[in-house]
């Protein structure tokens, strides 16, 4: 097993519904679905999809996408989002332009990107 596929087997400990797309440019979409939501948005729950790209996780992940019609509570839209498609893939989502500050290959995983994810949506805005 490499250590993507390790990674992922340890995120699936946490979101068992998640999936782990190989994508045709040799990168992979992890998608985690019914990701829970806190009051502030215009729905409960959203898909969670990101690339893991080629080389992870020497590579890191950069953006991810959630349901195309999540919105803020206000029906506005959040910061640093706008309406794109994921790479090699089918559907319109809601992109995230959300960045890493800091990222260990050796330490970091796909659980702590998710926990990354989770907490930009912990502050609709």
């Amino acid at each position: 097993m490499n250590p993507l596929e390790q990674q992922f087997e340890l995120l699936k400990i946490y979101w068992i519904d998640a999936v782990l797309i190989r994508l045709p440019d040799g990168s992979h979409l992890v998608s985690v679905p019914n990701v829970q939501l806190p009051n502030g948005w215009t729905k409960g729950v959203t898909e969670i999809k990101f690339i893991a790209p080629v080389g992870y996780p020497l590579s890191r992940p950069d953006c991810f996408w959630a349901d195309h019609d999540l919105r803020l509570a206000n029906g506005g839209m959040p910061q640093n989002t706008g309406p794109n498609a994921i790479p090699h893939s089918p559907g319109n989502y809601l992109w995230f332009s959300w960045h890493l500050a800091t990222w260990n290959p050796n330490s970091d995983n796909l659980l702590t990107y998710l926990n990354v994810i989770k907490r930009r949506l912990h502050d609709p805005r």
